[in-house]
């Protein structure tokens, strides 16, 4: 593949081995380690899954850019530069930002949607993280870029819905539109990131990794560019109340509002703010469904692998 071997690219030996023989391979994220968890517990929870994904049959690549490349895969010497580095010096890195990152030859850690944009370039199918973007509480026109690449860039993305600080149905309207088919794994109703269940339909609910890999393959053999969102539900063990959700999320949403906090820099606040305000179990809740989703992912990568 062109892309693959083009000079910002660099890949890690077991990604390249796993993408050249046709084997399963995860793509992961890298904002949850610079914006989205404190150290030490971004790095750990990096580590931990990738060795989810790794423990149930795929190959993990961690995807970043490092001083202008585009680094699919990292080690964790990278993991722990990713980690302990301040906010502000790592660029977070949607579609708009990966010409300037890459030409300026800084550091970024990319979102959904850049992760989504590096993993098809590079050849993964099947890319695993907590919660996607969507439509802010209050701000209809605050909408993330990831819904918008998810109706153009044929990535399958495996997570627990939207995060819970978001307007759902708002969210899962524009998803309609993009055209985006949004599937519950062993559920009818999108999962709330924090909690199992909003209340809200899914398009389809799926059982097993077979049953996902078949519509991929449907939709590849349609030749259609738009992704696939699968939701999985964040293990029962961890879960908080819907009622102690919705009273963090709203006040944390309003003290958003009254100190004036906006823009990219909504999310990682609302997110450190309900840790504070659940007494750290929105944490705990987050580090277990980020895992459990390296598992799914793994064994849908596994399945879309299989032969036919």
């Amino acid at each position: 593949m062109v892309n693959m071997l083009h000079s910002a690219f660099s890949f890690t030996p077991e990604v390249a081995e796993a993408l050249a023989a046709g084997a399963p391979v995860v793509a992961l994220e890298s904002t949850v380690i610079t914006h989205g968890l404190p150290y030490p517990q971004n790095v750990e929870t990096a580590v931990a899954m990738a060795t989810a994904v790794r423990q149930n049959g795929a190959i993990p690549a961690t995807i970043a850019i490092l001083q202008g490349q585009i680094h699919v895969g990292l080690s964790l010497a990278q993991l722990e530069y990713l980690g302990t580095r301040p906010e502000a010096q790592v660029r977070k890195c949607s579609r708009r930002d990966l010409p300037l990152i890459l030409a300026q030859r800084e550091d970024g850690a990319t979102t959904v949607a850049g992760t989504m944009i590096i993993a098809h370039l590079a050849g993964i199918q099947v890319f695993a993280t907590g919660g996607i973007g969507g439509v802010h509480r209050g701000h209809p026109f605050d909408v993330s870029a990831d819904l918008m690449e998810l109706g153009r860039t044929p990535v399958t993305v495996v997570c627990s819905g939207a995060k819970s600080i978001l307007d759902l149905p708002a969210t899962l309207e524009v998803l309609e539109t993009q055209g985006v088919l949004v599937v519950g794994y062993g559920t009818e109703t999108l999962p709330a990131f924090f909690t199992r269940s909003s209340g809200l339909p899914v398009n389809a609910r799926l059982d097993t990794p077979s049953e996902v890999a078949a519509v991929i393959r449907a939709r590849q053999a349609l030749g259609l560019q738009s992704g696939m969102l699968v939701t999985v539900p964040v293990p029962a063990a961890w879960e908080l109340s819907a009622e102690e959700v919705e009273t963090a999320v709203a006040q944390a949403t309003q003290e958003a509002d009254t100190q004036g906090i906006q823009g990219a820099a909504t999310t990682p606040w609302l997110l450190a703010r309900l840790v504070e305000l659940t007494n750290g179990r929105s944490l705990q809740a987050n580090v277990s469904l980020l895992r459990h989703n390296g598992q799914v992912a793994a064994h849908i990568a596994a399945a879309l692998a299989a032969p036919q």
